[in-house]
């Protein structure tokens, strides 16, 4: 008897391990998912919060669309092209199916325009639109997504287009998709585009509703981008800030309807109710000050060029510790926002995080009159 049971309470285990098999969860927690690959990044470190199969390469349908968003958002910070350029669609960008803005041969937008039907009304036929107007054609355009991706070191990433349509070999991976939405968090211009929840085109006449539902459902969601396919089921790459805790989750192939939505609240609850921003100094905060040679005034103020913090489970905050490098002196002129030096934040022997310190105003070079005249105050006190 004694033995027929422990070979029960084995089977149950080894059925209960079933369901589990591919999640790997961070700290000893599980979070039960219906997406066939999810990831829980925290944005300031890149650290790994959660992840299931985050490297199986799937298809992404619409969220190829973050790469397209960030691509044109390359060009418009390098000056390549400018958000009020008029963009006119092509006669190849009007016969795209799927979701569009039904762009007629000969259509003008300004870009910006076009921009905000990808990210809010996910325009396959805006995506051909731009990828032309910014490198002439449509092939191009991937060409770049592809060397974009290389070079942010994605491994499991290649596209065939800049919509996401299926098409074979067009595929990402969780993880790939959380790097690149960590790279989209440097140009502000994709938040702003992609935290547009209804936007009016052709006069009022065509209503763009943002497929992201986190962005009414979840307090504190601000970005990203829906997809969805047969294929690729439903997926979501997003991104949520608290209390300075800035969150990027992606999940791919769920399988029920507004599922990738609730499958990532469920994650992010779990982000950040384990998890918090610890903040050891705000920006534009004092960190000392260095001496100025040859200028109108000895001495510049350092400042932190932004907030120094790291993300930290909560309650094990222990073991931090802050290390400020300054250069003792400068010569001028002096640069507002010059670096002058760092501010490094360890957890024991190991680097957290680190901000530069910048100086807080400008500092001409003096005169050599005005130098004499120091030199001679120094020396004889008048």
């Amino acid at each position: 008897m004694r033995k027929s049971l422990v070979i029960v309470l084995a089977m149950l285990l080894m059925l209960g391990n079933i369901g589990f098999a591919n999640v790997q969860p961070v700290l000893g927690v599980e979070i039960v998912t219906e997406a066939a690959s999810a990831i829980l990044m925290d944005a300031a470190s890149g650290q790994i919060l959660y992840e299931k199969d985050a490297h199986k390469e799937l298809p992404p349908a619409s969220v190829t669309k973050l790469m397209t968003l960030l691509v044109a958002a390359e060009a418009v910070a390098s000056g390549k092209v400018k958000l009020t350029d008029k963009v006119t669609a092509s006669e190849n960008a009007s016969k795209l199916g799927g979701s569009q803005i039904y762009l007629e041969p000969g259509e003008t937008f300004t870009l910006e325009q076009m921009l905000v039907a990808i990210a809010v009304g996910s325009a396959n036929d805006g995506c051909v639109a731009v990828a032309e107007h910014i490198d002439g054609t449509h092939e191009a355009f991937v060409e770049e997504m592809n060397n974009e991706a290389q070079a942010l070191g994605l491994k499991n990433t290649h596209f065939v287009n800049a919509y996401g349509l299926p098409a074979e070999g067009h595929y990402t991976s969780a993880y790939d998709l959380a790097i690149i939405g960590r790279e989209a968090l440097n140009y502000p211009l994709i938040r702003k585009l992609t935290s547009i929840k209804e936007y009016d085109l052709r006069d009022g006449k065509f209503k763009l509703w943002n497929t992201n539902k986190l962005l009414w459902w979840y307090p504190g969601a601000d970005g990203f981008k829906t997809g969805w396919t047969n294929e690729a089921k439903y997926c979501l790459a997003s991104t949520v800030e608290r209390n300075g805790l800035r969150l990027i989750c992606v999940v791919m192939g769920v399988p029920q309807v507004r599922g990738h939505f609730a499958e990532s609240m469920k994650i992010y609850n779990y982000g950040f109710a384990k998890f918090e921003f610890k903040q050891f100094a705000p920006a534009a905060q004092k960190q000392g000050v260095v001496k100025v040679r040859k200028g109108v005034e000895d001495e510049v103020t350092a400042i932190t060029e932004k907030p120094l913090g790291t993300t930290v489970e909560k309650g094990k905050d222990k073991n931090l510790w802050v290390e400020t490098k300054l250069n003792p002196e400068i010569s001028a002129p002096v640069q507002k926002g010059q670096n002058l030096g760092e501010v490094l934040l360890y957890r024991n022997d190991q680097l957290q995080a680190s901000v530069n310190l910048i100086a807080d105003h400008s500092i001409a070079r003096a005169s050599l009159t005005e130098q004499m005249q120091r030199t001679l105050k120094g020396v004889f006190g008048y």
